[in-house]
């Protein structure tokens, strides 16, 4: 008995995937589109420093000239930076010298004030005194020294003239110098270097004006601070002195009371 023999099942070819995306040939794959750039977004500019990073003597006679008129013009900003913080050290150091003024003044004021306290002390002492003559018990207040008053040599500090009137003394600030004329277009090179150095012996000439001003300015204040020291140290010996007084005044005034 003959059996049939299954024949084996064939096997198809096996159907290719699709991934479903077209795969990209080598050449897409190894190059990249660059992105567009919007109108909206800033261009990026590189300076070229080409010609500072070439030795000197490698660099053609144009390139020399553009290289010392930038060198030229960077020195006059500098000096120009200079000159304007020293203008506003200036500023400052006038502000404060105009409170150490005001300062002098408040503080004569207040020793003025206590000479004043010290004639009503006075009254009141002689009125207690003659109330005490009422009742037999006389009484003399003591005083260990009289009250002086502000030294007239300490408190004839020189006061902030108008700024006019100081310009017509020659003590006013300084201005800047007049500046000096451009030279006209299509000039060469060595005209603009010469150009940038006389803006910048005109900016070291203001700057040593300024230097000139804020030292004189510092001797001021110190000769003023001295003249406040001094002026203080007679101050608290006068106000000492009536606090004395007034405390004896009213254990006076108590025991009349009492």
């Amino acid at each position: 008995m003959f059996g049939f023999k299954k024949s084996p099942a064939k096997i198809g070819k096996q159907g290719s995937v699709d991934p479903g995306f077209q795969a990209d040939s080598d050449e897409g794959k190894n190059t990249l589109n660059p992105a567009r750039r919007t109108s909206s977004e800033p261009m990026l500019i590189t300076p070229d420093f080409s010609n500072e990073k070439k030795p000197l003597e490698q660099q053609s006679m144009q390139e020399l000239e553009k290289y010392a008129v930038n060198k030229s013009e960077e020195t006059t900003k500098s000096v120009n930076n200079c000159l304007r913080i020293a203008e506003n050290i200036r500023g400052d150091a006038t502000r404060t010298l105009d409170m150490l003024h005001q300062q002098g003044e408040q503080i004569t004021r207040t020793h003025m004030a206590a000479v004043d306290i010290d004639k009503d002390l006075s009254r009141g002492e002689k009125i207690l005194n003659n109330l005490g003559g009422m009742f037999s018990m006389p009484w003399k207040p003591k005083k260990t020294k009289d009250i002086s008053g502000p030294d007239l040599s300490l408190a004839s500090a020189p006061k902030k003239a108008d700024p006019q009137q100081r310009e017509k003394l020659g003590l006013g600030p300084k201005g800047r110098s007049a500046p000096a004329t451009p030279p006209p277009e299509g000039s060469g090179a060595m005209q603009k270097v010469e150009y940038e150095k006389a803006k910048q012996d005109d900016g070291l000439s203001d700057l040593s004006n300024i230097l000139g001003d804020l030292k004189g300015m510092a001797m001021d204040m110190g000769n003023e601070l001295d003249r406040q020291n001094k002026a203080i140290d007679n101050l608290s010996d006068d106000i000492d002195e009536v606090n004395s007084r007034v405390k004896g005044a009213n254990q006076r005034t108590r025991r009349l009371l009492e």
